[in-house]
């Protein structure tokens, strides 16, 4: 259906509005893609679209005597989370190999790997030594108590690192997991990188094994706000699986089955995936793997993976007995946490697309305690809704993809985006200077933090669009990043227009 026609169709039939809603699709994945370039740090290049932003944290990395210009921040602070940033780029990584024709028809093929690769070349820089990784820069401690655009920083820029004698195990197999998955990526396009890429994935993999470790007990300025409630046995699972997939090393495989009870890759099931918890996706990710060739003990610890896989999906579609499925709001949202909501609604609406092409094109059926066989079109159902929320189908009738359609988030939790460009005014903002004359001003944030997810409504879809209300009005990388394959997958269904039902 064009756009022509379904205009008027709507001024025909005003009230269909209120049942089905226009997305364009292509629309949110070119937004999804500018947010990343908002969250650069480091030296900016010629092409920068985000022009609001400028170079930040030059010396970042100089007083420990290492190159740590780049990355990303992760959401609205000032602060590199090494773990949350690797999640990410594993994300992004995933989303171009499950999608890539989609983004490419898009014309989006180019900015994606331009995300990816920024996150991947700092990556390179903070693996300085096989067994040494640089896995935060800045303490969010003393960040919190300015609020300054990252051009002005004059917070600490202390850089942390995890090694033998202070191991971080989760920060390097997600790293390897990013690394590996990223060189699955760049294998056609430049295999020389893809090659450096995986020479790090596996010197990564082998330190986060061989020296075990939570990394915010070697980190502490990480608690607090990247805890590893998890642990890292599931990172181990993750970045082995991911090696397995880029290098058809059956080392890596076997990690993956010879731990699969130990580290409780097939004894957890799991209702929600996270840059803490990977198991799910972890799960997901061995019930693709072929059977052939497999032993029998091989062949049962699949099997394993499957059913636990399984009862995650099962989870999100309300189909497990009891109360082991995913809260909803009364508006249809997913429903995990208060914190951040939308960073396990957008990874898991990455988790089912993913799993509704892989029923599809095996031509499957899945199996949930209250439906033994759920459709993919049933999957995709949920999917649908679940973006149709974000994009503005939803109580409070607003986007939650900030810059996306006629009303979304004006004062998002976010330093930068909250004062005047500093290329335009040129003038340093002082550490308490933000505070007094920006943070709590009424009105909009004068730049637009285009692309980003913010946390999202609460557990009865009533939302607050204010700048100290950070549990709802703050982006992060990794709200943002699984939903570039999403908005692909949907786009390339029904190229730019569709009809989905209101939530």
């Amino acid at each position: 259906m064009g756009f022509k026609l379904w205009l008027q169709i709507l001024l025909l039939f005003p009230t269909l509005s209120l049942s089905y809603q226009f997305f364009d699709y292509a629309d949110a994945l070119t937004k999804s893609l500018l947010y990343f370039e908002a969250q650069r740090s480091g030296r900016l290049p010629y092409n920068q679209r985000v022009t609001w932003r400028h170079h930040s944290g030059l010396t970042d990395g100089l007083e420990q005597g290492v190159d740590l210009v780049g990355g990303y921040y992760d959401a609205g602070d000032n602060v590199k989370f090494g773990l949350p940033m690797a999640f990410t780029v594993t994300m992004l990584s995933w989303g171009v190999i499950q999608f890539r024709d989609e983004i490419a028809a898009a014309g989006e093929l180019r900015h994606a790997l331009e995300a990816i690769k920024w996150g991947t070349d700092y990556f390179i820089k903070a693996h300085t030594h096989p067994h040494v990784l640089w896995a935060q820069v800045g303490d969010g401690d003393t960040d919190h108590l300015c609020w300054q655009r990252p051009e002005d920083m004059t917070t600490s820029r202390r850089a942390y690192k995890v090694d033998e004698e202070n191991p971080g195990s989760e920060v390097a197999a997600e790293t390897a997991a990013a690394m590996a998955a990223a060189s699955i990526v760049f294998r056609r396009t430049n295999p020389h990188y893809s090659h450096l890429l995986l020479d790090h994935a596996q010197q990564l993999f082998e330190f986060a094994d061989k020296y075990r470790g939570k990394y915010d007990e070697s980190i502490g300025g990480a608690k607090g706000y990247y805890t590893s409630v998890s642990g890292y046995k599931d990172e181990l699972l993750w970045a082995a699986m991911w090696l397995y997939k880029a290098t058809d090393n059956l080392h890596f495989f076997n990690y993956t089955i010879h731990n699969a009870i130990s580290f409780g890759g097939i004894t957890w099931p799991i209702t929600e995936f996270s840059w803490d918890v990977k198991y799910a996706a972890l799960q997901l990710l061995a019930s693709m793997l072929p059977r052939e060739g497999k032993t029998e003990q091989e062949k049962h610890i699949l099997e394993e993976y499957t059913t636990k896989a399984e009862h995650y999906i099962c989870a999100n579609l309300n189909l497990n007995n009891g109360p082991a499925n995913v809260q909803r709001t009364p508006g249809g949202l997913l429903y995990t946490r208060q914190w951040n909501n939308m960073q396990y609604v957008s990874n898991a609406v990455f988790l089912l697309t993913v799993y509704t092409d892989h029923l599809r094109s095996t031509n499957q059926n899945l199996s949930c305690p209250r439906n033994p066989s759920v459709g993919p079109d049933e999957i995709l159902s949920l999917v649908q809704s679940q973006v149709a929320y974000i994009l503005g189908s939803n109580p409070m009738g607003l986007s939650y993809l900030v810059g996306y359609g006629r009303d979304y988030p004006k004062r998002v939790h976010h330093r930068c985006a909250s004062m005047e460009s500093y290329r335009d005014t040129k003038t340093f903002v002082g550490c308490t200077q933000g505070y007094d004359h920006w943070y709590g001003r009424r009105s909009p944030n004068p730049n637009v933090v285009v692309g980003a997810v913010v946390g999202g409504p609460g557990s009865n879809d009533e939302f607050s669009d204010r700048r100290g209300n950070f549990m709802q009005t703050e982006a992060c990388t990794y709200n943002t990043a699984p939903l570039v394959g999403v908005f692909a997958r949907l786009n390339s269904m029904v190229n730019t227009t569709t009809l989905v039902s209101s939530v």
